[in-house]
């Protein structure tokens, strides 16, 4: 267990096995930093600010968020059920995620062009008026997950599963969609598609 000091500032360290949720975080700062099996759970992220960090096998169950920046951040393998991304900053928020459990994760009204959600769970995720262009969903799992106004234009669901969009509640132009995807697409008509 290696033992850092939180500053108010950090810049280009790297973080394994720490339990931050004993830790002040709200209103730090971390730039370029590596968080590796380190554990949120719980802590306050109030104020605090993420640019160009990784995080890899971490745990942010019931975190605390409030004007938190996340700016170009990749989540590796992480837990980040419910986690609430609607109470992120808006300002630069750019995030990433490869092999994640996001179910029940909020992304509403989140402005994520070009978004890359790898192999990850998103079981009853909210995406309403979410702005998602460009964005691919590589392998993933939707169920479940609520797609309203959404703004889908050349996303990428071509290996993703489990998913029910509405063409008619969501801009979808250009959107990619495998054959077996098309089910998820004509839900709403209770349709028997036979291959």
């Amino acid at each position: 267990m290696m033992k850092h000091m939180i500053e108010q500032e950090n810049d280009n360290e790297i973080f394994q096995q720490v339990d931050f949720s004993k830790e002040q975080l709200a209103g730090c700062e971390f730039i370029e930093c590596r968080f590796v099996n380190c554990s949120f759970s719980a802590s306050d992220l109030t104020d605090t600010d993420f640019l160009d960090c990784s995080f890899e096998d971490c745990d942010f169950t019931l975190v605390k968020l409030n004007a938190t920046g996340l700016k170009d951040v990749c989540f590796k393998r992480c837990k980040l059920m419910g986690f609430d991304f609607t109470l992120c900053s808006d300002f630069l928020f750019q995030v990433e995620f490869d092999v994640c459990q996001l179910d029940y994760a909020l992304f509403t009204k989140k402005k994520m062009k070009k978004t890359t959600f790898r192999q990850c769970s998103l079981v009853e995720c909210d995406f309403t008026e979410c702005q998602l262009t460009e964005s691919v969903f590589d392998d993933c799992i939707l169920t479940g997950s609520t797609f309203y106004r959404s703004g889908l234009t050349k996303a990428d669901f071509r290996t993703a599963i489990g998913f029910s969009i509405d063409p008619d509640q969501n801009h979808l132009k250009k959107a990619r969609f495998s054959q077996a995807g098309l089910a998820g697409l004509l839900e709403k008509y209770d349709l028997r598609i036979e291959a």
